[in-house]
């Protein structure tokens, strides 16, 4: 007969103890693990050298697309440097780089058709075509909603989407209708370019790299455009581990930072806030969609203004939402849906977009702002016309009242007087 005794109930409760703990950290080193590789695959897909990759273009004027001679991006912060520290103050301004202008397009959630919904004829080409006469400026910019990719043997969805799940992947040769459409520079910090696992995400950014066009929003990444003599950074933020973390204020403040202290402009998307029709409005407070934690986006872009952004621009919501200046700077809430295939819930408020068209000076200030409306039709394909300005320039009274940007009946955005 066995002498040996059961563990007491509490030498039982440890041991339980012991092994949730050891299965909280594995769980952390997974998550951490999967960060660090997904920056790490993005960063050698746009050919990153550590610290920052400067793109030359030269500089037709404000207004006037600027015609790319090298490109690349980087990611900072998750690779060796092997050039002059990234984090050394930058250079003062000379007088004639702080009066030069960069003149700016951007655009919300961009999503160009996917199995099984469906993929545009033509190869989608036609997409941009009603548009383009609006994306014009020096850097054209937008949300990536989703990626361009093949399959890949996993998705977010498992067997297929659901009513409550959608995976949204474009043939990565669509990156050659955001190329011929003006785009300098794709977002991919949200929901959906994580919806095909690392692979799918690697993929994307080859797929715009291999057309010129940089790619944004994978931790730690900043994407850097020269127009002329002025070097604009470009950052994606949005609430999940495969994005620079818009939740965690002080490690948006640190990577606004960085790219100040690389570029004379800062430019910041962010993908964050609730969704739908009842999510026009901006509220103080942290915002939920389906349960999901989608931040807090007025202290989020209040954060990455004080750290040294110059233009602030959100999507994620699927409508447009008012816009703001704060410390002389702009904040476009929310840009709506710009092109969603045969995808993306539309009518009403979540048919209506536009085309942020805004000029800033080489040190950063607000020159000029013009809200040109675009509306999507039955198929999510934008066009002309809407009423974007009306709605944008009633949601900015309603929602920030002195510090709302002033939109005049045609469209012009101009600061509030102090």
């Amino acid at each position: 007969m066995s002498t040996n005794r059961p563990p007491d109930r509490d030498a039982r409760r440890r041991a339980a103890e012991r092994r949730r703990v050891q299965r909280r950290r594995q769980s952390a080193l997974l998550v951490a693990a999967g960060v660090l590789l997904v920056a790490l695959v993005v960063w050698t897909a746009v050919g990153g050298t550590g610290g920052s990759s400067h793109t030359a273009t030269t500089s037709t004027g404000a207004g006037t697309p600027a015609t790319p001679t090298a490109t690349s991006a980087a990611t900072t912060g998750t690779a060796p440097s092997t050039g002059t520290s990234a984090t050394a103050a930058a250079a003062p301004l000379s007088a004639a780089t702080a009066a030069a202008k960069v003149s700016i397009a951007d655009v919300g959630d961009t999503m160009m058709g996917s199995p099984p919904w469906g993929l545009p004829p033509a190869n989608g080409r036609y997409l941009f075509s009603s548009v383009t006469g609006d994306l014009v400026g020096n850097v054209v910019t937008g949300n990536l909603e989703g990626t361009l990719t093949g399959p890949t043997g996993t998705s977010k969805c498992g067997a297929g989407p659901s009513s409550t799940c959608f995976a949204f992947r474009s043939p990565p040769s669509y990156a050659n209708n955001l190329k011929r459409a003006g785009f300098t520079v794709m977002n991919g910090a949200n929901n959906h370019s994580h919806d095909f696992g690392v692979a799918g995400q690697l993929n994307t950014a080859r797929a715009l790299k291999g057309v010129g066009i940089r790619y944004t929003g994978p931790p730690g990444t900043i994407a850097i455009q020269r127009v002329g003599g002025v070097s604009v950074a470009v950052l994606g933020f949005a609430p999940y581990n495969w994005a620079n973390d818009s939740t965690n204020l002080s490690g948006v403040a640190a990577l606004v930072r960085k790219a100040a202290r690389e570029a004379n402009v800062v430019i910041v998307h962010v993908h964050a806030g609730a969704e739908g029709v009842a999510a026009q409005h901006v509220r103080p407070g942290t915002e939920y969609y389906l349960g999901e934690n989608r931040g807090n986006v007025l202290a989020f872009a209040h954060t990455a203004i004080a750290a040294g952004a110059d233009l602030v621009v959100g999507s994620g919501p699927h409508v447009l939402r008012g816009m703001q200046f704060w410390r002389g700077r702009l904040i476009a809430y929310s840009m709506g849906n710009f092109v969603g295939y045969r995808a993306f819930g539309l009518g009403g408020v979540l048919s209506q977009s536009a085309v942020l068209q805004v000029t800033l000076h080489g040190n950063g200030q607000f020159v000029s702002g013009r809200i040109r409306p675009v509306a999507l039709n039955g198929s999510g394909v934008p066009y002309p016309g809407g009423y974007a300005i009306s709605d944008i320039r009633t949601l900015s009274r309603e929602d920030f009242g002195a510090t709302a940007a002033h939109v005049s009946a045609n469209g012009v955005i101009t600061a509030p007087r102090a």
